[in-house]
């Protein structure tokens, strides 16, 4: 087989394996999101970060790999900073749809891929993403449509994830493997006292624990392990413009498995946001070449 075609083929498998985390990512959420009437969004998520946990922790073994002080302070970091995230996401989508909490969230990376740029097109990512979140917050007739706490706790959810990156990042020099497992464990202990004590020991009926796994596996064992397949083939460009769908195929899965439907000005909130998402990571790669070439 020609060399070329060989490489089209690496590169559909990765596009693949990237639109499948997304798709396994959205499903898993919504999954999520049936079980808060049972257990709620805290008992929900230390559910699903546990048994993430559970499962990473024994697909690499971090044991068996030296760790050093410094590191193991930043790996805690960032896992707190997931277990945060997570919590704050899943106590947002109680009131707000999944596909509008995502694209409230992505604010935060957004926000964190701009703030050391001063160039013109950069400002035109923000002007975009301000847009998007004007036409969601609860302003006039929107006051009635979307809760201004569950918006709240999307937007924390949206600084968590950038501090995920920033300590993801300081942690670069551990195991891949090591670091997420561990940081996920750091993760449910930072979730788990916020379960327990509002579901109490419900969490551990055989059907919920069930649920549990079957989110843990949708939400983060399978997303994770396709992204990794993603990212090994996959320019860092063309990796950051597909992930920028998310939103879309978030409100496309909560149309699907919970019935929530979107009006025209919430879809252009979403799609604002895409473009300042996409718009940001294009932009990126010729920053970066131009930073190389200075």
């Amino acid at each position: 087989m020609p060399l070329n075609r060989l490489n089209q083929s690496a590169t559909l498998i990765a596009v693949l394996a990237l639109i499948g985390s997304m798709a396994s990512l959205c499903v898993g959420t919504s999954f999520a999101k049936s079980l808060f009437a049972e257990v709620g969004a805290q008992g929900t998520t230390a559910l699903r970060v546990s048994f993430s946990a559970l499962i990473l922790l024994c697909v690499w073994r971090p044991w068996r790999m030296p760790l050093s002080l410094a590191n193991a302070r930043v790996i805690a970091l960032y896992g707190a900073a997931l277990g945060a995230t997570n919590l704050l996401f899943y106590m947002s989508l109680r009131t707000v749809p999944l596909g509008l909490a995502i694209a409230i969230e992505f604010t935060g990376p957004l926000a964190l891929a701009v703030s050391s740029s001063r160039r013109a097109i950069d400002f035109l990512w923000i002007a975009f993403a301000v847009a998007g979140l004007l036409l969601l917050l609860p302003l006039g007739e929107n006051v009635a449509t979307l809760d201004p706490v569950g918006i709240g706790y999307a937007l924390a959810a949206g600084v968590g994830w950038a501090l995920y990156i920033i300590f993801g990042q300081m942690a670069g020099n551990a195991h891949g493997g090591q670091a997420t497992s561990l940081g996920l464990t750091m993760a449910s202990l930072v979730v788990l006292p916020f379960g327990l004590a509002h579901a109490g020991a419900a969490m551990f009926s055989p059907s919920l624990l069930v649920a549990g796994l079957a989110v843990g596996l949708l939400s983060s064992a399978i997303p994770y392990s396709l992204e990794m397949v993603a990212l090994k083939r996959l320019p860092r460009r063309t990796f950051g413009i597909l992930l920028s769908m998310e939103p879309a195929m978030g409100a496309l899965a909560g149309l699907a498995f919970l019935h929530e439907t979107l009006n025209t000005q919430q879809w252009l909130a979403i799609a604002s946001i895409i473009t300042a998402s996409v718009g940001c990571t294009v932009t990126a790669g010729s920053r970066r070449r131009a930073s190389a070439e200075a």
